[in-house]
């Protein structure tokens, strides 16, 4: 893995290695936990999943059935201490994948206590946790590319850049980062714990019905038969399908147990030519879709970055990965989703045909 033979290969993950393998996934209620839940499934893992009840309904985690597949289901939150830790020590992972959080930056203008009671000390107490069983081995830190200090540069971040946060979501994930640097080096290298944390592009798919969300908004929009309202249509995101960061944090547990010299912080983004406006996106969904029309609210906005890239060069070099679906492919995978949904599909078993489709697909060296 990692070694390219040709022009054209697949970026193979290995199942040998995830077969019956404990693995906890915090937050795996949300979107991107349950995509992650299903992959890890497919490749044969056990897992424990810890995290509040999903927030909006319908929600992946119902639609697509994923309490079927988990060893263990614990709704709770990640600030009770106690409850934390004693999933933790009953599970007894081998890896851990931290996703459980606060995710909307509006949100954390209304109420910015609790987005940092969350993502900080939410995530200090899983580390607490960790330091009290003997059975992890590799801790992934799921954090965002809002977590530097953006300063409308239009530089592409690098992982050595600095934290920052305009927002108090942008901020705690800032935190966040700097509370798993400083754990690595006080507690978790003597121990021998591989722990890294990870940072995506504005990640987009199937099954997303959270709040303030532009591809959400839009099939709301649809299923409401309403005009969608957009806030920013110049901003510009790093937009990427939900499997492409998924297939960066799988290939980095596999290494993170081999050597700890991976426990470092990583970007996960798409090609600086994925990053798109606001804007862009509308229009083409809106030619799949050309009943919904969209305007402009015209109220005034919390501040949110205008523009925003990764740099991944550093996960390609070293880790061996690279994105496989374009912004277009990826937008495609979306429709046909929610098509699938609001057909009365199988969920679980057509994200999973995703999940291979995605695997099997080949990428341009």
């Amino acid at each position: 893995m990692g070694v390219w033979k040709s022009t054209m290969e697949k970026l193979a993950l290995n199942d040998s290695f995830w077969k019956n393998k404990s693995v906890l996934v915090t937050g795996h209620t949300g979107f991107k936990g349950g995509w992650l839940v299903m992959w890890l499934h497919s490749l044969g893992a056990k897992i424990h999943g810890y995290a509040l009840p999903p927030l909006s309904s319908p929600n992946l985690f119902v639609e697509s059935n994923i309490e079927s597949i988990l060893e263990s289901n614990t709704l709770a939150d990640i600030r009770d201490e106690k409850t934390f830790e004693a999933s933790i020590k009953s599970s007894k992972p081998d890896i851990i994948f931290h996703l459980a959080a606060q995710p909307l930056v509006r949100q954390s203008y209304i109420d910015p206590k609790e987005t940092y009671s969350t993502n900080v000390m939410g995530t200090i107490n899983l580390f607490e946790a960790v330091r009290k069983v003997s059975s992890v081995k590799a801790l992934i830190n799921i954090t965002t590319d809002k977590c530097y200090e953006n300063n409308e540069t239009q530089n592409s971040f690098v992982e050595t850049d600095p934290m920052g946060g305009h927002d108090p979501y942008a901020a705690s994930k800032g935190c966040s980062e700097l509370i798993t640097a400083s754990y690595r080096k006080s507690f978790f290298e003597e121990k021998g714990i591989a722990i890294a944390s990870v940072r995506a592009g504005n990640v987009i798919g199937g099954g997303d019905w959270s709040i303030d969300r532009l591809i959400p908004d839009f099939f709301r929009a649809i299923d409401k038969k309403k005009d969608l309202v957009i806030r920013s249509p110049n901003a510009i995101r790093p937009w990427q399908h939900v499997l492409e960061p998924l297939m960066g944090y799988l290939q980095l547990a596999e290494k993170l147990i081999k050597t700890e010299k991976f426990s470092q912080a990583w970007n996960f983004g798409p090609p600086n030519n994925d990053a798109k406006s606001v804007e862009y996106i509308v229009n083409k969904l809106t030619k799949s879709f050309p009943h919904i029309g969209w305007s402009i609210d015209p109220s005034p906005q919390p501040h949110e970055a205008h523009y925003l890239t990764l740099d991944s060069s550093k996960s390609k070099n070293e880790l061996g990965w690279k994105p496989k679906w374009n912004l277009d492919s990826a937008l495609e995978n979306i429709i046909l989703w929610h098509q699938a949904w609001s057909a009365g599909q199988n969920m679980q078993k057509f994200s999973l045909t995703q999940i291979r489709d995605y695997q099997n697909h080949t990428t341009t060296n």
